[in-house]
């Protein structure tokens, strides 16, 4: 039978919500003998899905086995010192556990920067491939409808696999992006951002201030179909209503072999992406744009115009006009042009194919993917899933399994617990807790700006130069943010 890898041991706690198990089963009894008996694993009752999990005490951690039911364990959190002035966060947030390299980060993270400061009730779920694999990607859907329930949620970044991935993990199948799942779930429009640090060089020296990049993830060119023509030949479209007689379009006539394309997209994925637009664009006090290149598709880019027009007329215009904020349609050349020339501060939606381009040229341009924030925000703006930009790092993963020093940036993943704590704390109007979240990111920016990095924002600075001195490992790091956060916390205690 294939077992879970398992996540990292917790500690043992003085109180727990759920008794201990005194199955008798293999799989329930503690794995290790010579550990206390505190360690056992928690009972759901029989066939409960294994990607659920069961409401935990605010200073818990969680850990799972496959034995076709989920099995939690409780832990105390970190340091003592702290815990009894820990910020209260009100309402639960939903953890996405994730893979490689990032797993092993967001452990760090957890321990060192939120447990021993946070007293939250998180309900974690376990997206690590291999449990979407046992669970046959069950665990993505609910942790998205749990997503829906509570309205905020972080991400650690996942495996996608292909073809590779599904041999080199033995899947039962090649499983869809837990991205795109949530996504559709949340029917969200993807927003990324940079973090900004006075000592990294920008390839665009000009960007003063951040540009937030939102981009629609549905349809267009990643739900077309694609076709090759072998020869001459008539190409139709044709659409069948339903109840009336079929829409015939001629698109071309074909003397030789070429290729041919059919895409779409929908005036109900159209609206949500404005409301997401527009909401973040509030919430940031920042001017909104659109780009399209109606000029040449008329119909199709122009419903895109003609709907974030009618949105922003109905609902959102005399918000933003309160704000001394506004929305402009822009063709994408010509969007692309400005924003070169721009010092930043602005919101850009993009449709599905120039997000995909242009968050990439927004990133390298302010310096680093390892320094972008991505959230995942609903069309009503009220839930939010907080996650980093980059994927999983696997090739310093192989380093760390070997045993090997690693220097892998975590800021990102830092920044998607801070993201998703701050909705958290805006929802439920909890200053504490929005003072902690800017007082961790302010951590993390102050670490970087004093010289204390890691190999990839390293080499920004000194190229070809750089060398062990100007690095740290990827948990000195880690460490070095805290230290500067327990300094700030203190600061302000004495204040």
């Amino acid at each position: 039978m294939r077992r879970l890898r398992l996540g990292a041991m917790t500690m043992p706690t003085t109180s727990m919500r759920m008794p201990l198990s005194s199955s008798s089963s293999p799989l329930l009894q503690n794995p290790n003998p010579s550990l206390p008996s505190q360690f056992r694993f928690h009972n759901l009752p029989h066939g409960a899905p294994f990607s659920r999990c069961a409401s935990f005490p605010a200073d818990t951690r969680r850990r799972s086995v496959l034995n076709g039911s989920l099995r939690c364990v409780s832990s105390a959190a970190a340091a003592a010192a702290a815990a009894a002035d820990r910020v209260k966060v009100d309402n639960p947030i939903v953890e996405m556990d994730g893979d490689e390299m990032t797993r092993v980060i967001w452990k760090m993270i957890k321990d060192k920067l939120i447990y021993p400061y946070l007293e939250l009730d998180i309900k974690y779920f376990d997206l690590g491939l291999l449990n979407r694999d046992a669970t046959d990607d069950r665990v993505t859907v609910e942790s998205a409808e749990a997503t829906l329930k509570y309205n905020v949620a972080v991400k650690c970044a996942t495996i996608t696999p292909d073809e590779a991935r599904v041999k080199e993990f033995n899947l039962k199948a090649m499983w869809r992006s837990p991205n795109g799942t949530i996504r559709n779930i949340l029917n969200g429009t993807v927003f990324r951002e940079p973090i900004l640090c006075r000592n990294i060089p920008r390839i665009i020296p000009g960007w003063k201030k951040p540009i937030c990049i939102g981009r629609h993830a549905f349809g267009d060119q990643y739900r077309a179909t694609d076709t090759i023509i072998k020869g001459p030949g008539k190409l139709k479209m044709v659409f069948v209503p339903d109840g009336d007689v079929p829409v015939e379009l001629n698109v071309y006539d074909f003397q030789g072999p070429g290729i041919a394309l059919a895409m779409y997209n929908v005036d109900e994925s159209i609206r949500a992406f404005a409301e997401s637009s527009m909401a973040m664009a509030l919430a940031k006090s920042w001017p909104l744009y659109l780009s399209t290149k109606n000029t040449i598709l008329k119909k199709y880019d122009g419903r895109f115009k003609d709907i974030f027009q009618e949105v922003y007329e109905e609902k959102w215009k005399e918000k933003f006009e309160k704000q001394s904020i506004w929305y402009e349609h822009r063709l994408i050349d010509d969007m692309v042009a400005y924003a070169l020339k721009s010092e930043g501060g602005y919101v850009w939606a993009c449709k599905n194919y120039d997000g995909d381009v242009q968050s990439d040229f927004l990133a390298q341009g302010f310096g680093s993917l390892g320094l972008m924030t991505s959230v995942l925000l609903s069309s009503d703006g009220k839930t939010l899933e907080a996650e980093a930009a980059h994927g999983t790092v696997t090739r310093h993963f192989r380093l760390h399994q070997k045993g090997q020093e690693t220097s892998t940036n975590s800021i990102a993943s830092i920044f998607a617990w801070t993201r998703g704590l701050a909705h958290r704390a805006k929802l439920d109007k909890n200053d504490r807790l929005l003072e902690f979240v800017q007082n961790l990111e302010s951590a993390c920016i102050e670490t970087v700006e004093s010289g204390k990095m890691t190999k990839d924002l390293a080499l920004l600075i000194h190229g070809p130069k750089v060398s062990r001195e100007h690095y740290l490992s990827t948990e000195e790091f880690i460490d070095a943010v805290a230290q500067r956060l327990r300094e700030k916390l203190q600061d302000r205690a004495v204040l």
